[in-house]
């Protein structure tokens, strides 16, 4: 006897912590580097890169993550307008909001004999009618409350932790032309370790990932360092 195998789907489901970590990671490697290479452009100290460094790392976490906290408290409360707004909607046209109903059921290849049983189960319930409306009317999903603290943190560790690639070699090396040549190793090398994970994790070509990511990211990098050495 054969036993069946079980049918799992693997479906990836942290999308929004990696868009948060790659907004993190992704400025947190280029601005610190273009601020620490720019510097070393300039001939000054190692300590005067440094200081520079840490002050840049500490605002732009902070900028970043109270950015991220913005954007997913918009998100909730962008939800929760709407949403008071087809509550009302199904009360004061009525009619108007079941057609809506019955135009979404038909593009789903309902037959129209179909239709009037759905439409009118759905307006027996108004919370799940309203449900409905919201995801397939206007294509929203009720956002995580925890989201925006969640995000704020995320990015800003993630801008943190990342800035400390491309200026580590400044507090460990004594020469800054030596230790700019070693940071634009490292900041390529986390650009393609970053861009390889976050391959792995969103199920895609992780080497392809990876290259993109040091790629674009170095570009950025070198952009970012061109402007700070013209000023």
């Amino acid at each position: 006897m054969v036993t069946a195998r079980p049918h799992v789907e693997r479906h990836f489901m942290a999308s929004n912590i990696v868009r948060d970590i790659v907004i993190g990671m992704s400025d947190g490697l280029t601005v610190p580097f273009a601020i620490a290479a720019g510097m070393s452009g300039a001939s000054v100290a190692a300590k005067i890169v440094i200081t520079a460094g840490l002050a840049e790392i500490s605002a732009g976490s902070i900028s970043m993550g109270l950015g991220g906290y913005l954007a997913g408290q918009t998100d909730v409360e962008h939800y929760e307008a709407e949403r008071k707004r087809e509550e009302r909607e199904t009360v004061e046209s009525p009619d108007a909001e079941a057609e809506e109903v019955a135009s979404i059921l038909r593009d789903f290849g309902l037959e129209e004999s179909q239709v009037p049983p759905v439409v009118d189960a759905m307006r027996q319930n108004r919370a799940k009618w309203v449900d409905f409306m919201m995801r397939f009317e206007l294509g929203l999903e009720p956002p995580d409350p925890r989201r925006a603290w969640q995000s704020a943190v995320t990015i800003a560790l993630s801008y943190a932790i990342s800035g400390f690639i491309p200026l580590g070699p400044y507090m460990l090396v004594h020469s800054v032309t030596t230790a700019l040549y070693i940071s634009v190793a490292l900041t390529l090398l986390a650009l393609f370790v970053f861009g390889y994970v976050k391959g792995r994790a969103t199920g895609i070509s992780a080497l392809r990932s990876g290259w993109q990511t040091m790629l674009i990211g170095g570009v950025a990098a070198g952009a970012a360092f061109g402007i700070a050495r013209l000023i």
